[in-house]
């Protein structure tokens, strides 16, 4: 099978990595964690990140047919609509969405969600295939940072989610409703017993405080097993759940939880429309006694 062509795509504000994937041989290309531009302040959001994405998709001649979703964010709003609505790409992700669903449907009184994830065109199963031209694609379950987190590999790359981040930063918090750091840690343990050269994209990065000063996204799964500083080998499963379980502790929530989760779990697209014909995004509020 031929290496896929990567192109990386950095959006500094939410500090995601969104991925253009493609078979150099049909041209046939796959979209994974595209974001939408959403100023939290305004209100206001617009394509520029996707319309990056397409634009360099046309530039080399490449076919978008598929959007992978690696979860459900919390950090950023998907632009998996707007990059269906411009190619007709199918937007997938992992069949525990359902879950996902069913915890923040109540939460935001989002009566419109289905809870069977019927908003997303393909829900993956752990093991599942697909095809980028000829390029076989497998789905890896990889849960713990949420439920619903898949980790996808495509030759010799795994496009691993919030799963890990870069060996001198660590690994995702696993406090969000339905994660949960002993399932993170065998999540991880799973990605870890791939071949050591398998090439890892994250969805994130954040710069260290000491250390290197500029972004990053690719490593290796050889790097991770000797340099992650919170799960290299000899870090035990009770050792990293303490670790975890404190630091999450003293993590604030992400800026963008609450919009994001409202559209992401819908794959995307904005709440309905109240009567004026503007979408609402609400906010529970819960008072101190």
């Amino acid at each position: 099978m031929p290496a896929p062509i990567i192109h990386a795509f950095f959006d500094e504000p939410t500090n995601t990595v969104s991925y253009l994937v493609a078979d150099p041989e049909t041209r046939e290309a796959a979209v994974i964690d595209p974001v939408l531009d959403y100023d939290h302040k305004s209100g206001k959001a617009n394509a520029a990140s996707a319309e990056r994405i397409l634009a360099r998709a046309v530039a080399d001649g490449l076919r978008i047919t598929l959007v992978l979703e690696t979860h459900v964010h919390a950090d950023h709003l998907s632009g998996a609509p707007y990059i269906k609505l411009k190619t007709g790409a199918k937007v997938a992700i992992g069949e525990r969405i359902r879950e996902v669903q069913k915890i923040f449907r109540p939460v935001f009184n989002a009566i419109d969600v289905s809870g069977e994830g019927s908003e997303f065109d393909i829900l993956f199963r752990d093991g599942d295939s697909f095809m980028i031209g000829r390029l076989q694609g497998e789905v890896i379950a990889t849960p713990g940072h949420t439920p619903a987190c898949v980790s996808y590999r495509i030759g010799d790359a795994v496009f691993v989610g919030d799963t890990l981040f870069m060996p001198d930063y660590g690994t995702a918090r696993a406090d969000f409703p339905g994660g949960d750091a002993r399932t993170l840690y065998r999540s991880i343990r799973r990605l870890m017993a791939l071949p050591r050269a398998t090439r890892l994209f994250m969805c994130h990065d954040y710069l260290p405080k000491e250390g290197r000063k500029h972004f990053a996204w690719e490593t290796t799964v050889g790097e991770e097993i000797d340099r992650n500083i919170h799960v290299h080998t000899g870090v035990s499963e009770d050792e990293f759940v303490k670790m975890r379980t404190a630091r999450d502790a003293t993590l604030s929530a992400p800026t963008l939880l609450m919009p994001s989760i409202q559209v992401n779990m819908r794959a995307g697209k904005l709440p309905p429309a109240d009567v004026n014909g503007v979408h609402y995004l609400r906010v529970p509020i819960t008072l101190a006694s």
